[in-house]
């Protein structure tokens, strides 16, 4: 590949400023510069970087290491190729260069392009993304930040209840129910759940589709005697329990918002005209059609690993989300070991994949069950079902196939 350029350019991605070092074929600097990071300021740095090459924008490599953004897009749509790298690959790199340890902008965007003058392989090349899946990623990287957000204010609405009210959590313990937020709007004090009348409680619960508890058992635990506290306490921190149950309606209303916008970029994804590629099914429908597979973690999938699918590539999907094990041998010593390098939000994605596959799919079921039999964790055991998944997943892909359980014979998946 590094015949095919004539410029390679380093750049070393900052908030204001960045620093772009641009080298020929031989390794040898041709100039430095330092860019705003302004619409107008990267234009014109495409078109340096252009120029340099005789006006040939496709005899231009630039390595970077954040692999989306302003720059990319800007520089993809000259024309030039991209590359990102890992940020540890690029410290290895530059311990190669400069063995002492010396570290500033301009290194590393030398080191960023003359790695990929050098080792190329290293490097992934990035293209331009379908418009929806774009949407796609950026919808599933909202949800998961509401979900943060949600969980972090249902942690102190917990931490709240068990200082002033802590026998209301044996009606839900994790506080993260609506129908427990709507009985504290009533009853945000002991002395208001003593006298909040049982037909009212029967008919939150009725809304709410509870089932597990009765008006008569929510009744009997708002009118027994809370914990003894200091006068003043539970007045201080009334408005603040009202203040989160506030923010717990929207964030939940806003989760629920953000789901159903996956779920129409996810169909319209689908409804791309399959027929123009020559496939039966999309990839989603492929995906979808998998057990314990969801709106979130097709999203999930499709939006982070998208390259991985695209490609059918087994082993990066399995490295991607950290169900490849890392070895580590030397001499008589051998050591084999999960791995923690991976991308964090596809790793959560197939976590959440596995455990709903082993309680819906039964083979899966019966995989973990074997696994865990011969004395695995459930961690270790929850990967090799995941990984099993993820070889059925890219076979399905590679022969544009929906799942079908009964192609999957039990023994299949012994260990």
């Amino acid at each position: 590949m590094p015949d095919a350029f004539r410029v390679f350019a380093g750049v070393d991605w900052a908030q204001e400023v960045h620093v772009v070092c641009v080298t020929d074929a031989t390794g040898r600097i041709i100039e430095e510069r330092q860019v705003p990071h302004e619409g107008q300021a990267l234009a014109e740095m495409a078109d340096w970087l252009v120029a340099l090459a005789s006006g040939q924008a496709d005899e231009v490599a630039v390595a970077i290491e954040v692999p989306h953004g302003a720059i990319v897009d800007t520089l993809l749509d000259r024309g030039c190729h991209v590359f990102a790298v890992n940020p540890k690959q690029l410290d290895r790199f530059r311990d190669r260069l400069f063995p002492a340890g010396a570290k500033d902008d301009s290194r590393d965007a030398f080191v960023l392009g003359d790695a990929l003058r050098t080792d190329s392989r290293a490097f992934r090349r990035l293209a331009v993304g379908d418009p929806l899946m774009l949407q796609l990623r950026e919808a599933s990287r909202q949800d998961a930040e509401l979900q943060e957000d949600f969980q972090r204010v249902v942690n102190r609405l917990h931490d709240l209840l068990v200082r002033v009210w802590p026998e209301l959590l044996s009606l839900a313990p994790s506080v993260n129910e609506p129908w427990l937020w709507t009985l504290l709007r009533f009853a945000p004090t002991p002395s208001a759940g003593a006298a909040l009348p049982v037909g009212r409680v029967r008919r939150i619960l009725r809304e709410h589709h509870i089932r597990r508890v009765t008006a008569e058992e929510v009744a009997a635990v708002l009118r027994a005697p809370s914990v003894h506290l200091a006068a003043g306490v539970r007045e201080g921190t009334a408005p603040r329990i009202a203040s989160l149950l506030e923010q717990l309606w929207l964030l939940h209303g806003q989760r629920h918002a953000m789901e159903r916008r996956q779920r129409e970029l996810l169909q319209a994804l689908n409804d791309e005209a399959p027929a123009e590629k020559g496939r039966e099914h999309q990839d989603v429908a492929i995906l979808q059609s998998l057990p314990g597979i969801g709106v979130r973690i097709a999203a999930t999938m499709l939006a982070e690993a998208a390259h991985a699918l695209q490609a059918r590539d087994y082993h990066g999907l399995r490295t991607l989300g950290g169900i490849a094990p890392i070895t580590k041998k030397s001499g008589k010593s051998r050591q084999v070991q999960m791995r923690y390098a991976c991308q964090r939000r596809v790793r959560t994605a197939l976590y959440w994949w596995g455990m709903g596959a082993i309680r819906c799919d039964p083979l899966s079921h019966v995989h973990y069950q074997r696994l865990r039999a011969k004395g695995q964790t459930h961690g270790r055991a929850l990967r090799g079902v995941i990984d099993r998944l993820l070889s059925v997943l890219v076979a399905m892909l590679k022969n544009d196939s929906l799942y079908d359980a009964s192609r999957r014979h039990p023994a299949a998946t012994a260990a």
